[in-house]
């Protein structure tokens, strides 16, 4: 499921809450907001359950297979029951699903790009929980077709600016996770290939710089109209913001059809443990000569083909 296409989604929120114990005893509280009563209820479910019980089912998510865990019944009924209709929770575990097209910054024909700085500010993040590697490819969990998601406020200024005067786009549509300060312009970041954040000066001796490779556009679709109150299309003007789009932000030719909006980033190989914070410097560590493109296949990448199209089992697909 994803919002694209069923947009009462947007009705759910979730927040990490973590105990002493750490990630493997925190919690995920899922809020559901109904529009007809306008009252919330929620849900508690284990980040980490355990899962030696639990049912193993294959799942595709944006043409990506992998396995996972389908959770506990209690939960389902409770999903059902908001959504109106059968809904399934299932748990990726140490599952994951690789990463298709060029979207890998390991991916082959990936364009060439030109080495240069330039500095901004971390406003807002939220951490990813889980990626590695298929062989030489980088692999997910649930996440979208990338772990991260890099925008900046001046872009969205952008985007408010199509709006009626007083009212702005709400960041939360775009949904990512991490949100930049000081770009010099909207869209600037449709050329950056990589960024360096380093932490705040009071926090050295404790966190070291991390390094993100940004490797292709995000795509957008009708989502970024949807009202997060009603799970239905924005009233007014807000509702057609893929429309204002369209008209100038189609600059993806694989995606020719879609306006773009933020860059999909990657962890560097050695990054595997590490963290940022709001108000961390970003260094954009690489500027490509030209936009990228996005392409769904690579053409020598046979033993991904094989999985995907005959569903063969491969280490690290979760068999």
């Amino acid at each position: 499921m994803t919002i694209t296409y069923f947009p009462d989604m947007v009705l759910f929120s979730q927040e990490l809450r973590f105990s002493q114990g750490g990630s493997s005893e925190g919690v995920v509280v899922v809020t559901h907001l109904s529009p007809e009563s306008n009252m919330q209820t929620q849900i508690e479910i284990p980040l980490v359950p355990d899962n030696s019980h639990l049912e193993v089912i294959n799942v595709v998510l944006h043409n990506s297979s992998t396995k996972a865990h389908v959770m506990q019944r209690k939960y389902s009924e409770w999903f059902s029951s908001r959504f109106g209709y059968e809904v399934i929770l299932v748990y990726i575990g140490s599952h994951l699903r690789p990463v298709l097209g060029n979207l890998s910054p390991n991916a082959p024909m990936l364009e060439k790009d030109t080495s240069t700085t330039w500095l901004s500010t971390l406003t807002n993040y939220v951490p990813f929980l889980g990626s590695s590697r298929v062989g030489n490819m980088d692999s997910i969990t649930f996440a979208d077709v990338a772990p991260y998601l890099v925008v900046t406020e001046k872009s969205l200024e952008d985007v408010s600016s199509r709006l009626p005067e007083g009212e702005d786009m709400d960041i939360t549509k775009f949904r990512p996770n991490i949100v930049l300060a000081g770009s010099a312009n909207a869209y600037d970041e449709d050329f950056w290939g990589g960024l360096q954040i380093s932490p705040m000066a009071d926090t050295l001796d404790e966190k070291k710089s991390v390094y993100m490779d940004l490797t292709q556009n995000c795509a957008r679709c009708a989502s970024i109209n949807w009202d997060y109150e009603t799970g239905r299309v924005t009233a007014g003007e807000s509702g057609t913001v893929l429309k204002k789009l369209m008209n100038d932000r189609r600059v993806d030719k694989g995606t020719k059809y879609s306006p773009i909006f933020g860059r999909y980033g990657f962890l560097q190989n050695a990054m595997r443990e590490c963290s940022i914070a709001v108000g961390d410097t970003v260094e954009v560590s690489k500027i490509n000569a030209a936009r990228t493109t996005f392409s769904k296949s690579i053409e020598c990448l046979p033993w991904m083909k094989l999985a995907l199209n005959f569903g063969t089992d491969w280490p690290g697909l979760g068999n």
